[in-house]
């Protein structure tokens, strides 16, 4: 449902100066920064807190600390990306942290205090993998949930930014989209939507579209993400003729609770940084074996390192047991994951959890430049759904939240200097759903739907071989006919969107993992185990 309350010029109901599909920390920045002065209609695929901002629970990296440098900052980030960081987008995003950082304090995020104090400054900072100094800026354990709050009340209230909740991207509309006799700009000019309320097909155009949709970790069996990563955004640039990159480096969180009730719930690893061992289920350590750092190696050692021994002994799940810290200590430190966990049947304070290795951080998306901007005119990408070049092979912790709200802000800049260069959007085409009828088979969808999570996650993982991507790839390239066919012929649903989305960003990531002949960050091979010097992105071009 769309809501406008309280503007003295509203916006036609289906044209508007933004469209922004997406409604987390990227979506809400840069329509909170553009409409003072455009009109700007936010789509969210369910309510606007649905995406994975509310889920993050670190905080946001950024400099901030007396001693700590944008040059510190940026080297870090250049060695976590295990040679494929740009850094000239890497130092875009750490010189505008602060100013990031500063505007979410003016909105009113309430980050925990601290003793540190700089130029007005008075926050607690701390720690977290690959960062040389302190500078993670956070609300407890639950930072985007505090974010996502803030930001999404100050979207509610402002009279120039009418939401469409429960509303799921189609396509977006390009040229052959235009009604007869309509001039071709070639450029992007809105989207179609689902009403998932009435099953109405609703066409949006604006001048400027920015897709803000997220990630893509849903297409694994296990993730730490909600419901919605299903790669929308990337999958619609990508018909309509934008490239992508670095598809294959898909960060895997190496603990997740494993409970069946839990779905997505992620134990941060802030819990082995105080102590917390990774066993097996009778209680052995085994992380040793694996690395000299045990349970503080890196995330993606951690995560082969437990995919390796669940392969070999048959497992499920192995276990993370921090009940030998202080009780009171461990409720103070990590209050809602105590209480989550407590939910589940779980008390950590006095005994060991249930974990699995899960999907958490689709590196690689759309291709944009240092303002969002994609290959395609009028359409941006920012967030998680986009690739900038900062994360590279492997993104470093709490830099992703920061990427969203310096893009976020860097994409309205653009926008509100060139609104007024692009045209308004032509007429377009009405939905025709004339030709197709109502399905009784929607255990196809979920059937298939099943099917893509289980292979990726069984060839397309945490560790890879030439087979197991052959295999995926035979499997990838049967479904996606069976699925563009049904997509033909029935009406559609969320789930045969999802699906289809679903399908194409498997298949991107099954190709840039094929191309890919080394073993770098987040992609590991036993086929080609080693890095080679030449390396470059995995670039995919559509058509």
């Amino acid at each position: 449902m769309a809501k406008n309350s309280n503007n003295p010029h509203p916006a036609h109901k289906d044209h508007f100066d933004v469209l922004i599909i997406g409604s987390g920390a990227a979506g809400l920045t840069a329509a909170l920064d553009m409409a003072d002065t455009l009109h700007v209609a936010l789509a969210s695929k369910a309510s606007l807190n649905n995406g994975s901002t509310a889920w993050a629970q670190g905080g946001i990296a950024a400099v901030l600390a007396e001693g700590d440098t944008v040059d510190d900052h940026v080297a870090d980030t250049l060695v976590a990306g295990a040679g494929l960081c740009h850094e000239d987008a890497v130092r875009h995003v750490v010189e505008n942290s602060r100013d990031a950082i500063q505007r979410l304090i003016d909105h009113g995020v309430p980050f925990s205090k601290g003793t540190m104090e700089e130029d007005g400054f008075h926050y607690h900072l701390t720690r977290e993998g690959g960062h040389s100094k302190r500078r993670i800026i956070h609300v407890d354990d639950a930072t985007g949930q505090a974010v996502q709050k803030t930001l999404e009340q100050k979207a509610r209230e402002h009279p120039n930014i009418t939401i469409f909740e429960n509303h799921v991207g189609i396509d977006l509309l390009t040229d052959k989209h235009l009604k007869r006799g309509e001039m071709v700009h070639e450029q992007v000019y809105g989207a179609y939507l689902l009403n998932r309320q009435t099953d109405e097909v609703v066409t949006i155009r604006a001048r400027s579209t920015i897709l803000a949709t997220g990630g893509a970790s849903k297409v694994y069996l296990y993730t730490s993400n909600p419901d919605g990563s299903t790669g929308d955004g990337i999958a619609m640039a990508w018909r309509a003729g934008c490239r992508v990159a670095n598809m294959e480096f898909n960060q895997f969180h190496p603990t997740c609770l494993y409970h069946p009730d839990a779905k997505s719930f992620l134990i941060s690893e802030a819990l082995r940084g105080e102590g917390a061992v990774l066993t097996v289920p009778n209680g052995e350590r085994f992380m040793d074996d694996y690395d000299d750092r045990g349970e503080l190696a890196p995330r993606d050692i951690v995560a082969r390192a437990i995919d390796d021994i669940m392969k070999r002994k048959g497992l499920t799940h192995v276990m993370l047991d921090i009940s030998h810290k202080d009780p009171d200590f461990v409720i103070s430190h990590f209050p809602n994951i105590y209480r989550r966990c407590l939910d589940y049947g779980f008390d950590i304070t006095a005994e060991a959890i249930p974990v699995v290795p899960a999907a958490h951080y689709t590196c690689g998306g759309v291709m944009t430049d240092l303002n969002g901007r994609t290959d395609l005119e009028g359409l941006y990408a920012i967030g998680e759904v986009s690739h900038t070049g900062l994360h590279g092979a492997n993104r470093m912790a709490s830099n992703s939240l920061l990427e969203c709200l310096v893009y976020g802000s860097a994409a309205a800049k653009d926008i509100l200097a060139r609104q007024n260069q692009l045209p308004q959007p032509p007429r377009i085409r009405a939905w025709d759903s004339s030709r197709v009828t109502s399905s009784d088979e929607l255990v196809v969808v979920s059937h298939n739907w099943e099917e893509i999570r289980h292979f990726m996650w069984d060839y397309v993982g945490i560790v890879r071989t030439d087979k197991r991507l052959e295999r995926a790839k035979r499997r990838i390239d049967m479904l996606l006919g069976e699925i563009h066919d049904y997509y033909g012929n029935f009406k559609i649903c969320r789930d045969l969107l999802e699906l289809r989305n679903l399908a194409t960003v498997a298949d991107l990531i099954i190709q840039s993992a094929q191309k890919r002949k080394e073993s770098r960050g987040l992609h590991y091979t036993t086929d080609y185990t080693k890095q080679i010097s030449n390396s470059g992105d995995t670039i995919l071009t559509p058509y």
